[in-house]
């Protein structure tokens, strides 16, 4: 709602008077000014949002000086418009503060406007951080989904998901999909294009989140899509088959899960190279070992399948699956495909017995392309 400073509205000082009018036809007020200043937001409001313009403009009069002051005394950065008609702030606003209006309007008359005034800005309950990943100047792989996670959960998620804005150098397009209420991603139909740049920004300061929650900050990030890798592992061959851009550049035999125990099974499925590691320790007391360290270990699920090192298993690479889930390799073997790997890589499984549900990061890829654009909040 505005109002305007001729209409003599409440918190602005103005040289204003009286005259009464001669029965007949109407006459203006001479007394009053012919500058008219419309304030938004107006004096007395209150819960004005943080990221919305403040803006003075004028009708029958230019600006001679603006300022917006905060509780701090600091002047909030503004624009003024070439012919002094209007004026708008240049940056967002502080949460729960009293901002002042001053400064002088005036007529084409001559006659001058004060300019006085105050608002609140709205109080959070709370505000939220998020982060985004990936990160600024990173390189990665072509299935790398971008994932905006949440410090606690969003009520209001299709207002936060139009906050989100992603572009990219080949115009591909893609969906946001939440897949809890503190964790939105954002893919493609199918896999990036190599070496497309990205830029992704969530604008989040400002945003009410529901439930008295408020975006803390802003989160910005411009990465690149990498060369196009993809491994393909198929069960029953004991091969770990390497493809750049659609040609086979290595095949390392390898021992996978095995094939008949649906726990211990490379399951099915199309995972995401999560993290390298020049050594890893393996633990799982339940099959009877712990702090087992090997070599060149590249995770693909938090499920806990890696590709790894595994000589104390060479009787058996390239010609049975005998692992816990994981792709054994020589050593020579793991280290060449550990230096050509890249976090955000596809690895495709085929030839198991089991399908692993889409419930162990990075999940992305194994929700078809219709269920995942259901999982956008703005339909």
């Amino acid at each position: 709602m505005r109002r305007t400073l001729a209409a003599l509205v409440a918190g602005l000082t103005l040289l204003t008077g009286c005259s009464s009018v001669e029965t007949g036809s109407p006459k203006a007020d001479s007394s009053l000014p012919s500058a008219k200043v419309t304030l938004s937001p107006v004096d007395g409001t209150k819960d004005v949002q943080v990221t919305t313009p403040v803006q003075v403009t004028v009708v029958d009069g230019k600006i001679e000086s603006v300022a917006l002051k905060s509780p701090e005394g600091k002047d909030v950065k503004g624009t003024l418009t070439e012919d002094k008609s209007g004026w708008t702030t240049a940056e967002p606003l502080g949460y729960g503060k009293t901002y002042t209006y001053s400064g002088k309007v005036v007529g084409t008359d001559g006659k001058p406007v004060e300019l006085k005034g105050s608002f609140t800005t709205v109080a959070p309950g709370s505000q939220t951080r998020a982060t985004l990943w990936p990160g600024d100047n990173q390189t990665v792989g072509v299935a790398a989904p971008i994932m905006v996670k949440f410090e606690a959960p969003v009520e209001d998620k299709a207002t936060v998901e139009k906050a989100l804005k992603v572009t990219n150098s080949a115009n591909v397009t893609g969906t946001w999909a939440w897949l809890n209420a503190q964790e939105v991603h954002y893919r493609p139909e199918k896999y990036w294009p190599a070496n497309t740049h990205i830029k992704v920004e969530a604008k989040l300061y400002g945003v009410n989140y529901g439930g008295g929650a408020f975006g803390k900050a802003d989160v910005t990030s411009e990465f690149d899509i990498g060369r196009n890798q993809v491994v393909k592992i198929d069960n029953p061959t004991h091969q770990l088959v390497v493809l750049r851009d659609g040609q086979q550049v290595a095949s390392y035999p390898a021992s996978f899960g095995k094939d008949a125990d649906p726990e211990l099974t490379t399951p099915n499925g199309t995972f995401v190279v999560m993290s390298k590691h020049d050594t890893f320790s393996f633990d799982n007391p339940r099959y009877g070992y712990t702090n087992v360290v090997k070599k060149w270990a590249v995770r693909f699920s938090n499920h806990g399948e890696f590709i790894h090192e595994n000589n104390d298993n060479a009787g058996n690479i390239g010609k049975a699956n005998t692992s816990h889930g994981c792709a054994n390799l020589l050593e020579a073997d793991a280290k060449a495909y550990f230096d050509s790997a890249m976090i955000g890589d596809p690895v495709e499984v085929t030839g198991s017995i089991t399908t692993l549900p889409p419930q162990f990061d990075w999940y992305d890829w194994q929700i078809p392309w219709e269920q995942w654009k259901a999982k956008s909040a703005i339909k």
